[in-house]
């Protein structure tokens, strides 16, 4: 507790507020990617904190958000499979598909299970030989590691019934997509302190220098955040566009070698679909060839899905950061955390949760 709260101290968030009012002298509009951020700078009001022209903008900081709805429903299809086991992290069980989530498939007698890891899944495997076991490997970089060593585990332990349902996706690519969008606002970015502990910033060094934008790795506390803030501020009011480590605590320029050994050995860059965004060029992950046994997609016999959208969600857009949750005329009325319409009210990195567990409400025009 005592190290958190040295992060959440009051006097030194006044003095980082001070120092921004002082340090800004004309508009700058900022977008996080990382949904812990969100959470913090909705749930703490940083961004009503800030000097008047200082703007946030969400970005797609929550892997549950953007995994594809035609995952989602892939997802459901293996998981009613009466020979699969099919295990996930609890925030993936309420994501909706097209016609349900796993959570009502659970209810409904399939064989869903939420793990803590996925070692998790290949031990559950390993007890159920005469079981498939699939494991819905989700997320950014930060959780890529973990879920290439569960399938080289498999494989070092000859676990023939285990595979992996894959939808990583790259940071990186998704802020070049939002740079190359004429309608883009965004002029400098909170760069995700977890994803940069494992893949450090060099990525995000050519970023910097093409478009001009600065880059600030920035870690997920109250402070942290205002210290990214500043030093974005303080770039741009500078004319500087660099990458600069606000959660040097943490993060080095070169991230985890070994962790970015595993994912090499095991995964290989693909063209990826984001959820409410669309196609991102090599912005996601795939087996490599020699681990395609273990990939739950070859494995069983999905056929053709036809996904749809709910046509009342926003959800696209608050992912590009171009319209907020309160937006959105569903929000807080038919789109609750009990009943969501889209991925970004499930998550509990999503957008549109984190507004709503603060208490926003929807703008004016919408009550």
């Amino acid at each position: 507790m005592k190290h958190l709260e040295e992060y959440r101290d009051p006097v030194l968030a006044r003095r980082l507020l001070a120092e921004l009012r002082a340090t800004a002298t004309t508009p700058w509009t900022i977008m996080e990617v990382c949904g812990g951020q969100t959470h913090t700078i909705v749930r703490q009001g940083i961004d009503e904190l800030l000097p008047a022209g200082i703007r946030m903008i969400h970005g797609p900081g929550c892997p549950v958000c953007v995994t594809p709805l035609e995952t989602i429903d892939k997802a459901l299809a293996i998981a009613a499979r009466p020979d699969v086991v099919f295990t996930s992290y609890g925030d993936m069980l309420r994501v909706p598909g097209t016609s349900g989530d796993l959570l009502a498939l659970r209810a409904r007698g399939a064989d869903v299970r939420v793990v803590y890891t996925p070692l998790d899944a290949v031990r559950i495997a390993r007890e159920n030989p005469d079981r498939q076991v699939v494991f819905l490997a989700v997320g950014f970089e930060t959780t890529a590691p973990a879920n290439a060593m569960a399938v080289l585990h498999a494989a070092a332990s000859g676990v023939a019934n285990f595979s992996v349902l894959v939808s990583h996706v790259l940071v990186p690519p998704a802020i070049t997509a939002l740079m190359d969008d004429p309608d883009t606002q965004v002029q400098a970015f909170l760069a995700a302190g977890h994803v940069c502990a494992v893949m450090g910033w060099t990525e995000y060094e050519p970023i910097a220098d093409t478009y001009r934008v600065p880059v600030v790795v920035t870690g997920f506390e109250p402070l942290d955040l205002l210290e990214g803030v500043l030093m974005a501020v303080r770039q741009l009011e500078e004319g500087r566009a660099e990458v600069e480590n606000q959660y040097a605590r943490a993060v080095r320029r070169s991230g985890n070698p070994a962790a970015q050994e595993a994912m090499r050995r095991v995964f290989q860059v693909s063209d990826r679909t984001w959820r409410g965004i669309g196609p991102i060029p090599r912005s996601g992950l795939v087996l490599r060839a020699e681990f395609s046994r273990y990939d739950a997609e070859l494995r069983f016999d999905i056929g053709d899905l036809v996904t749809r959208e709910s046509p009342d969600c926003i959800a696209g857009d608050v992912l590009r950061g171009t319209r907020v949750p309160t937006d959105c005329v569903a929000y807080g009325r038919t789109c609750t955390p009990r009943n969501p319409l889209g991925a970004p009210m499930v998550s509990s990195e999503g957008t549109c949760s984190a507004f709503f567990n603060a208490g926003r409400t929807l703008t004016v025009e919408h009550r």
